[in-house]
C-alpha cells in the first residue's frame, strides 16, 4: 500500500510540475528611436525573459543595419560608395549588397520609377527650410540619375557607380529591409508571433495572444485637424505606424509586410501647392496624382519600395504594375478617391473616408 501512494504522490508531483511549466503566453512591446523613426517591435512570448531577448535582437539588427545603410552618416558603407561614385568600386558587407541588389531589381521592375540612385535630386530639396531648387539644378543633378549604372560584383562583393556624383538614397527600401531581417532574428530566438513597425513599413508574422492575425491600421493622409488617436477607440488590439493619425482603413495581417507611402510624411505648403519627398526621377519634382499607396506583400523591402514606386508610377499605371506583381494594393489619389487592388477587397474594412 505505501508503494501504491509513493506512486500517486509521484504522479501528483509530475502533473503539477507538468502544469507549471505550461506559461501562458503574452504580448509584450518596446519602442525606441532607430533608423531616424520611431520602431515598435510586438513579440508574444511565454516570459518575460524570453521576449526581452528578442526584442533585443530585433533592435540589434536594425542598429547594425542603419549603420551601414544611413544615407546621412559619413561612416555607413552607403556614404563610402558615394564618395567613390566614377573612382572605384567599393567592397561592402553582404547586407549592403543585398539590398542593393533588391533595389536595382525593383527599379528594373517598375520602369525606374522607383529610383535609388535619386539621391543628387534628393539632398537639393529641404522640407525643413521649405527650399523648393533651381529647375536647372534640378536638370544637372537629374543627368546624375540612373540605376542602370549602379554596377554591381557579386563574386567581389563590390559596388561601383559609373558616374562621378553620383549617389545612392536607400531610403524607399531600407525600412522595409529591416523589418525583414529584424523579424528573423525575433525567430532565431524561437518566439512564434511578432510585429515590427518602423514608420509606415510593417511586417508581422504567427497570430497573436488571442490567436488572431494582427490587426493593422493604416493612417488617414488628410487626418482631421487636432487629431491625435492612432487607435480606434476600443479597439485596443488594433496596430499601426507609431506616427500614424487617426486611421482610415483597416485588415489582419500574418505573416505578410505592408508599407505605405505618402505625400504627408515630409512636406510643406508654399504659395497652396504641397511639395512632398516622394520625388519623380523624370521630372525631380515631387510626384503628382496620388497621395497614398499601401502595397501588401510578402517581404518587407518589396513592399517599402514598390509602394514608392506605385505613388510616382500614379493611379492608372500603378494599379498595372500591383496587378502584374500579384501585390496587393490601397490608392488614394489626389480628389480622395479610394482604390484597390481586386484580391483584398474583402480583406480590408474603410474605417473612414480621407
Amino acid at each position: 500500500m505505501r508503494l501504491v501512494y509513493c506512486l500517486l504522490f509521484a504522479i501528483y508531483c509530475s502533473l503539477l510540475l507538468s502544469g507549471c511549466s505550461v506559461e501562458k503566453e503574452k504580448t509584450y512591446r518596446q519602442t525606441e528611436i532607430a533608423m531616424d523613426t520611431d520602431v515598435t517591435v510586438t513579440v508574444v512570448s511565454p516570459s518575460e525573459r524570453k521576449a526581452k531577448d528578442a526584442v533585443e535582437a530585433a533592435f540589434a539588427e536594425i542598429k547594425r543595419l542603419d549603420k551601414l545603410l544611413n544615407y546621412f552618416s559619413q561612416d555607413s558603407e552607403l556614404s563610402a560608395i558615394n564618395r567613390a561614385s566614377g573612382v572605384n568600386p567599393v567592397k561592402v558587407s553582404p547586407e549592403t549588397l543585398e539590398v542593393i541588389k533588391k533595389a536595382v531589381d525593383v527599379a528594373r521592375l517598375t520602369g525606374g520609377a522607383f529610383e535609388p540612385t535619386i539621391g543628387p535630386v534628393m539632398k537639393l530639396w529641404n522640407f525643413e527650410l521649405k527650399t523648393i531648387p533651381d529647375r536647372k539644378e534640378i536638370k544637372n543633378a537629374l543627368a546624375l540619375v540612373d540605376y542602370r549604372k549602379v554596377k554591381i560584383n557579386e563574386s567581389t562583393s563590390e559596388i561601383f557607380l559609373e558616374k562621378r556624383g553620383m549617389e545612392l538614397d536607400l531610403g524607399g527600401i531600407a525600412k522595409g529591409y529591416a523589418a525583414d531581417r529584424a523579424l528573423e532574428a525575433i525567430k532565431a530566438k524561437g518566439i512564434k508571433a511578432a510585429l515590427i513597425a518602423i514608420a509606415g513599413d510593417i511586417k508581422g508574422f504567427g497570430l497573436n495572444h488571442d490567436g488572431i492575425p494582427w490587426k493593422v491600421g493604416l493612417q488617414n493622409p488628410r487626418p482631421a485637424k487636432n487629431s491625435v488617436g492612432s487607435q480606434m477607440p476600443g479597439d485596443r488590439e488594433m496596430l499601426t505606424p507609431p506616427s500614424a493619425g487617426d486611421i482610415m482603413a483597416s485588415f489582419y495581417l500574418k505573416d505578410r509586410a505592408v508599407s505605405t507611402s505618402g505625400d504627408y510624411q515630409r512636406f510643406f505648403i508654399k504659395d497652396k501647392e504641397r511639395y512632398h519627398h516622394i520625388l519623380n526621377p523624370e521630372t525631380g519634382q515631387p510626384a503628382k496624382g496620388l497621395i497614398s499607396v499601401t502595397v501588401i506583400a510578402s517581404d518587407g523591402y518589396m513592399a517599402d519600395a514598390i509602394s514608392t514606386g506605385v505613388l510616382v508610377l500614379g493611379p492608372e499605371r500603378g494599379m498595372k504594375l500591383l496587378e502584374s506583381l500579384g501585390l496587393g494594393g490601397i490608392m488614394v489619389d489626389s480628389n480622395n478617391k479610394i482604390s484597390m487592388t481586386g484580391d483584398i477587397k474583402g480583406e480590408v474594412k474603410i474605417e473612414k473616408t480621407p
